[in-house]
């Protein structure tokens, strides 16, 4: 732990002792009093939502970019798509009118082979000439559909960020209302702030950084998994054509603590359909609990969702296990075991990660 760390936890710790509440070194402890905990944590929760306020608003800016070189590439298209057929207009109603039918009898009247050649060379040159016309024409009319219809796509995407803004907008806004409230009725409020500035600053400084080293090194280890089953075949089982992976929960921890020395202190447990996490390090603790989906799209994965966050026995919103699913990809992809095969189906019980695979038609 860096200094910045230590001086950090001591402030936190010494705010505690103010409150009369007892931290237990070296971890940086929660409050015993439950109201103090839920304030502690809903402050941190407003500090995680307006970043995701944030992230939001910057995608929005890209999108509605995005969207508008779009708008003026699409009516620079259609501009073009108009002179395109009217040329092909032309060319058509000139093999309906019959122009081009003079350059065919000019075939038959060649008096020579030079001069047959000559012609029949001027025939194919205009009707390379016409296809590229017309083809051109079909070209760009997929173009510009294809066109519209990403733009209709990327202003169903704006629609969908607008909302989300919205919503976590009202819900800052709900949530900084009702810690104003609890804090106006406390005499201690000037003490719980100073210690909602500490915990923020810890948290900002050195927690969100240590949760991203066990993401990363996760993400990392799992990109391993596939070859570590390769060599340790006694978690992979065949029946008929369908491939059976049962991996203890102990077999990963051990996987995990060969990765990587940050998982020592880390462990997976596999419970009724839940994956509980947790690590302790240098007075941190990460508690993670999540589940496993299998999405065939774009290719059979099974994929880690994080359904509650906890450092330091504070939950953390919804937004944050969502940011660090999209910045680390905790996917573990078994077609990389067994070739021309493709999970059917995951499951998660009595200590066992279960993964069904069979042949990929």
């Amino acid at each position: 732990m860096n200094l910045k760390a230590k001086l950090l936890l001591g402030v936190a710790a010494g705010s505690l002792l103010l409150l009369g509440l007892s931290p237990s070194s070296p971890t940086l402890a929660v409050p015993a009093e439950e109201e103090t905990r839920q304030l502690l944590e809903k402050s941190l929760s407003v500090i995680e939502i307006d970043k995701e306020i944030e992230r939001i608003a910057k995608q929005r800016e890209a999108l509605q970019r995005n969207l508008q070189s779009l708008d003026a590439d699409l009516a620079t298209k259609s501009d073009e798509l108009e002179d395109r057929r009217e040329e092909a207009g032309h060319v058509l109603r000139a093999y309906y009118t019959g122009e081009k039918q003079s350059f065919l009898m000019s075939i038959f009247s060649s008096n020579s082979l030079q001069d047959l050649m000559a012609v029949l060379d001027y025939y194919d040159h205009i009707l390379s000439r016409d296809k590229q016309t017309l083809d051109l024409l079909l070209s760009e009319q997929t173009e510009l559909a294809d066109g519209r219809s990403r733009l209709q796509t990327e202003q169903q995407q704006l629609e969908t960020i607008d909302r989300n803004l919205q919503l976590q907008r009202a819900r800052l806004v709900a949530l900084q209302e009702e810690i104003d409230s609890r804090m106006s009725r406390r005499s201690d409020s000037e003490q719980i702030k100073l210690m909602m500035e500490e915990i923020a600053g810890f948290w900002e400084s050195v927690g969100l950084y240590e949760v991203k080293q066990y993401f990363r090194a996760l993400a990392a280890a799992m990109v391993e998994l596939p070859g570590w089953l390769q060599k340790n075949s006694e978690y992979l089982s065949l029946k008929g054509l369908e491939y059976t992976i049962e991996l203890p929960e102990e077999a990963l921890n051990a996987f995990l603590r060969e990765q990587n020395e940050l998982f020592a202190n880390f462990s997976f447990a596999f419970k009724d359909d839940q994956v509980i996490v947790k690590g302790k390090r240098e007075g941190m603790e990460v508690a993670i609990r999540g589940h496993y989906t299998l999405e065939q799209q774009p290719q059979g994965v099974i994929l880690f969702h994080v359904d509650e966050l906890i450092f330091n026995g504070l939950t953390l919103p919804d937004t944050t296990s969502r940011a660090l699913e999209e910045e680390f990809d905790l996917g573990f992809y078994p077609q990389k075991i067994v070739s021309l095969v493709e999970a059917k189906s995951v499951a998660v019980r009595d200590g066992y990660l279960i993964v069904k695979l069979g042949l990929s038609l």
